[in-house]
């Protein structure tokens, strides 16, 4: 660079003498205070009306909250969305396979299942199963509506329901990891079933368990469904009752804060297990 142009560059700004002692004023944002002033506002008045409203009778409530019948329901609900969602991501699981797998048979059969099972609604399933007899009044020999409960017609229609969204889950998140991390086991001469387990799996988990979890929770709030067919979890534990003393809000709103109270504990679960699996990823928290 020529003497010429060094001497045409602009001089830098002179600074104040005190620049240092400047303070930094963050930009003011009315417009959001106002905002969340009047979200606060209309929140108040809305807890101020549910706990001042004498219809929701929350002595009632206090009263059904931990009695055995409703707890004796909220157990069933529970066992019931434990059951469902082990055999549901266990099938979905061997269905993820089939749909990965190089076997156009395997493929189109997987694809299948899962296009009917979540082509149809969950309610019309059950009632399907319930009504199961009408098609097969006997099964190796045993009247099939001696052979099928109420209770094991709700596991068998909700795990065949769960398992075809468990098997997009599963697959999704295999397809999450990078192609080149298995081509660099199978370098080191691992095996199939270690490089799975070791390489594909815990890397699979990251995109697993966010939309597992959810639907854990929604498989806990679905089991409700069961209770058209006579099957005493939560919802028809609390149904018994008020249909005897009357008292539907209550005893309904029994049922709201067992369910609010569980998808808590559960969500609580899902965000240590997500830190969990995304140790070592800018995702962490």
């Amino acid at each position: 660079m020529s003497s010429d142009t060094l001497a045409k560059a602009p001089a830098a700004p002179d600074l104040p003498e005190d620049a240092g002692s400047l303070r930094i004023v963050p930009q003011r944002r009315p417009g959001q205070w106002a905002a969340a002033v009047a979200v606060l506002v209309l929140l108040a008045l809305a807890v101020n009306s549910v706990l001042r409203n004498d219809a929701f009778q929350w002595d009632v409530v206090a009263d059904y909250f931990t009695s055995r019948s409703v707890l004796r329901g909220l157990w069933l609900t529970l066992w019931l969305t434990a059951v469902v969602m082990v055999l549901g991501f266990a099938l979905g699981t061997l269905l993820a396979a089939a749909r990965l797998s190089a076997n156009p048979v395997l493929r189109s059969v997987s694809w299948g299942y899962v296009w009917l099972f979540r082509s149809i609604p969950i309610l019309v399933q059950l009632l399907l199963w319930f009504n199961i007899g009408a098609l097969y009044p006997q099964i190796l020999g045993v009247k099939t509506v001696d052979l099928l409960g109420p209770v094991t017609v709700a596991v068998i229609g909700l795990t065949l329901h769960e398992a075809a969204y468990a098997a997009e889950v599963v697959r999704g998140g295999i397809l999450s990891v990078d192609r080149g991390q298995i081509e660099a086991a199978q370098a080191l001469g691992l095996g199939r079933v270690r490089r799975w387990w070791r390489i594909v799996l815990p890397q699979a988990m990251r995109s697993i368990v966010p939309p597992a979890g959810n639907m854990l929770i929604g498989t806990l709030k679905g089991t409700s469904i069961v209770s058209v067919i006579a099957v005493q979890d939560l919802l028809y534990s609390v149904q018994l009752v008020y249909h005897r003393t009357y008292e539907v809000i209550p005893l309904l709103m029994v049922a709201t804060v067992w369910y609010t109270v569980v998808t808590s504990v559960l969500s609580v679960g899902q965000y240590y297990l997500e830190r969990y699996y995304a140790r070592g990823s800018e995702t962490a928290r």
